[in-house]
């Protein structure tokens, strides 16, 4: 009989779930938190499906306790979490909110003392409103000012505790985004300059948070930022495709990694961008270029790309019925994550790469005789795991993986229909149940293998 060789993964490797204070949380307006430009973008008819907001969501905020403990049953030695920067900050800067810090001490307890590891995110998209009505949000650089006060708060209050810092979670997502397409809030429709803007001020805002942790996060202290780079698929493994592949991947990811592992915007950079350049100062790129101790990355999906007949570079689109997740804009490409985490360890000399988010989003059913049978999900994890191993067996830095999401919640502009969870979530009774997927994730957890 054949046996096949079981898929471990190094003894150090760290697994976790993670998940975002504004898709999780609710209590938007409790205890003094202020209101965040989703909280606002939400209220607009139309951006949202069934106008859902973030006001309840999980209601994390109160059942922290019992989501942790559920989490550690399932086998979670770390957990990704985010801040909200307008539960410390109520209108962003000036005065901190004491019960804002009270509830995040409270939640890094409980991680703790249920044996997680909590990795703690400092901006996942929730901007504080009152800046984007003072400044004009990420448009203008005293946004990336008032982050520093922000980021050496966390810092300080939790740096006892907290040892893995994340800056800012895929700059891509809240500006390209938030303000050139208006997908995601604030909704706006601004120049390519002004949205080239947006991105240079949140690399500033990036770099004050490494500042605070070098500063205030005492021995032991880590940082990094996530990413969600375009991961670029060589359609062959030949020397021409992977080149093909490798070149566009640096320009069209040029406005975020650049600046960040080059200290400057490259040619790259100017490529893409054209005459839409954002305005800075050289000494910027000191702030944004300083060192960090791994790049985290958010994989999905990717663009294969070969040769083209001119010897130039080509992406291919999907056909109409390529394979995707409910979330249609998620082709199913495990090799994604094998490129992206190739390119980033090659192209920039990355020492440590965490996959701070992979999952898959559906429309699950609600349990039947408590089952929830996500096949088509445990399925879409294993395949990207299985190219994750891969990349690791290929000398690629990859140091832990992170799945998201730990449970059900508020899906963005797809609000609570769409399901990225492992734990189903009833809105309604804020029952948890865990997912076939939970189960067999757990599993992989405990013997650091694909089962």
């Amino acid at each position: 009989m054949i046996r096949s060789q079981p898929l471990s993964f190094p003894k150090s490797f760290q697994w976790g779930f993670a998940a975002a204070a504004p898709q999780i949380e609710g209590a938007a307006f409790e205890d003094n938190k202020g209101p965040s430009i989703w909280d606002t973008f939400a209220r607009i008819p139309g951006k949202v499906l069934n106008g859902d907001t973030l006001d309840v969501a999980c209601d994390h905020y109160h059942l922290y306790e019992k989501d942790l403990e559920l989490m550690a049953k399932l086998g979670a030695k770390n957990y990704r979490l985010s801040i909200s920067w307008p539960r410390i900050f109520p209108k962003g800067r000036g005065s901190v909110n004491p019960l804002g810090i009270d509830f995040y001490n409270r939640v890094i307890d409980a991680c703790l003392l249920h044996g997680v590891t909590p990795w703690v995110t400092m901006f996942h998209w929730d901007l504080p409103q009152a800046l984007e009505e003072d400044f004009g949000g990420w448009r203008d650089r005293r946004t990336a000012d008032a982050f520093g006060p922000y980021a050496d708060t966390l810092v300080k209050s939790l740096g006892d505790r907290v040892k893995n810092w994340i800056t800012i979670n895929e700059i891509f997502c809240f500006t390209q985004d938030g303000y050139g397409n208006g997908t995601k809030a604030p909704g706006a429709k601004e120049s390519e300059q002004v949205v080239n803007q947006t991105y240079h001020t949140a690399l500033l805002a990036h770099g004050e948070a490494v500042r605070a942790v070098r500063q205030y996060g005492g021995h032991g202290a880590r940082v990094g930022i996530t990413d969600n780079p375009i991961p670029t698929i060589p359609l062959t493994e030949t020397e021409g495709d992977i080149e093909a592949a490798r070149q566009t991947f640096i320009e069209i990811n040029s406005r975020v990694l650049e600046p960040l592992y080059r200290g400057e915007y490259t040619d790259a950079y100017f490529k893409v961008v054209g005459p839409n350049v954002a305005h800075f100062q050289q000494e910027d790129f000191d702030l944004i270029s300083q060192k960090t101790d791994f790049l985290g990355l958010n994989v999905y999906t990717g663009q294969f790309v070969r040769t083209g007949a001119n010897g130039s570079p080509e992406i291919l689109p999907f056909p109409k019925s390529y394979p995707t997740a409910d979330a249609t804009w998620l082709a199913h490409a495990p090799q994604a994550i094998y490129w992206c985490a190739r390119h980033v360890a090659e192209i920039y000399e990355v020492p440590s790469i965490i996959i701070t988010e992979n999952g898959a989003g559906y429309d699950d059913a609600p349990p039947v005789n408590g089952e929830v049978l996500d096949l088509h999900r445990r399925d879409y994890v294993r395949n990207y795991l299985r190219e994750l191993h891969r990349s690791i067996g290929d000398g690629v830095p990859v140091d832990g993986y992170f799945l998201w999401s730990f449970m059900d919640n508020y899906e963005w502009m797809d609000g609570y229909q769409r399901r990225f969870g492992v734990v189903y979530n009833d809105y309604a009774t804020q029952q948890r149940t865990p997912k076939l997927s939970a189960k067999w994730f757990g599993q992989v957890m405990a013997e650091n293998r694909i089962l």
